[in-house]
């Protein structure tokens, strides 16, 4: 409850970016009655509304907006909590919902009006409903709404039916897929006038000094996606979801226990976002904070490190690799909650000539601003601080512990 109400209170908030069209969609469907014909679907603008129609009475719908992801990760919790009652240690989701709220890139997704953390939000859920067996339609409802929010989401929800068609030998999952897909079109020639009209026909960047810069679609190599999506300093997987590549060590893969399938499924889905924006022109996500496009990778990323955390001792080189990505892990969700929204101005000069650098330059890395610039001494910056200190080390503690009986000296043995 701490965690929430500082997300929510004393954390900023903005609207930017892709948030702006957005907001700006709701705004003339509320008021004017007007659909637009923006790229952005309505679907987490729409589910949005009864908080923006707060704005009137308290504060503003700019000011509910911004903070609208904070809402659905709070329902979201209870919603989980509700699922695994009775089925699963309740001190694991707490320290999952912990991590996530103080130590991982989903922190940042909640400070803006992005559709990333609606659609997370509803993918976890319902890969928490199939592998509990529990209201498993109503979940598989929950990803069709998420593919529909965010359709790159199609490809991983594609491997999560095959998954689930090989497992149970049954085709009716398909039906996800086929609803799913009618939806997109759907909305595709209800707003812009043809099913296959997407709205990013001629949708490109800039031409830069980069050899494959300025053009639009699914235009850039395959290859070098996935690399800077995993590896790039700036946008990399492995610098702001770490708990991930735990997943590769065995010992990890043993501790989850009943949390394989869910962490498994979530997984999939995961790969498939990478596949999906490895070819996209902006597979960087724009000017964005991190890897926008992946906040679904922050839950089972923090699951991960919850389960490593709570397994220490079997061995002080795994103990101490968890250490060490628990720490990433919480300077993750600390620069997340106090750097600037804005990004860089190097990011934005000179007709985006130099925004590579926010990709690929360590320096110009959104891990690094809060040390290049540091945050302004403020009230709110001294509590976000100190909450992720408790955090961090709420967490640190029993693998340090862990660690220490491990290396301490022997004792001499007596002649």
């Amino acid at each position: 409850m701490a965690g929430f109400l500082i997300v929510f209170l004393v954390v900023g908030h903005q609207v930017i970016g892709d948030g702006i069209y957005r907001f700006r969609d709701i705004q003339n469907l509320l008021y004017d009655g007007h659909l637009t014909d923006s790229s952005f679907s309505l679907v987490m603008p729409l589910a949005s509304a009864p908080f923006l129609l707060l704005g009137h009475l308290v504060e503003s719908q700019e000011w509910w907006a911004a903070r609208f992801n904070v809402i659905v990760v709070a329902a979201g919790a209870l919603a989980a909590w509700r699922l695994l009652r009775g089925r699963s240690d309740p001190a694991l989701l707490r320290r999952t919902l912990l991590m996530l709220l103080a130590a991982s890139l989903l922190a940042h997704g909640l400070r803006d009006y992005n559709a990333e953390v609606f659609s997370a939000t509803l993918v976890a859920l319902g890969i928490l409903c199939i592998a509990t067996d529990q209201h498993t339609l109503l979940g598989w409802t929950g990803i069709v709404v998420a593919v529909v929010n965010t359709p790159a989401l199609i490809v991983g929800v594609a491997a999560l039916v095959a998954v689930e068609i090989v497992r149970t030998r049954q085709l009716r999952y398909a039906g996800a897929i086929v609803a799913a897909v009618a939806l997109v079109l759907l909305e595709d020639w209800v707003r812009r006038g043809g099913p296959l009209t997407t709205g990013y026909s001629d949708n490109h960047g800039y031409a830069t000094l980069l050899p494959y810069s300025g053009r639009s679609g699914f235009s850039y190599p395959f290859v070098l996606g996935v690399v800077s999506i995993l590896f790039s300093f700036g946008r990399g997987l492995l610098f702001f979801t770490p708990g991930l590549f735990l997943w590769l060590d065995d010992a990890t893969r043993r501790a989850v226990g009943a949390c394989r399938r869910a962490i498994v499924l979530m997984l999939f889905v995961v790969a498939g976002l990478v596949g999906v924006y490895a070819k996209w022109w902006a597979w960087y996500g724009g000017l964005a904070w991190g890897p926008r496009f992946f906040a679904l990778a922050a839950i089972p990323a923090s699951l991960i490190v919850v389960l490593r955390v709570r397994a220490a001792g079997q061995s002080a080189g795994r103990d101490a690799l968890s250490l060490v990505v628990l720490a990433l892990s919480a300077w993750v969700g600390f620069a997340g909650l106090v750097s600037p929204l804005d990004p860089p101005a190097v990011c934005t000069a000179n007709h985006y000539a130099l925004e590579s650098f926010c990709w690929y330059v360590p320096e110009y890395s959104s891990l690094w601003q809060p040390v290049l610039h540091h945050p302004p001494l403020t009230a709110a910056t001294l509590t976000i601080t100190a909450w992720c200190i408790i955090v961090f080390a709420y967490f640190a503690v029993p693998l340090a512990v862990a660690l220490a009986r491990r290396v301490r000296p022997l004792r001499p043995v007596r002649s």
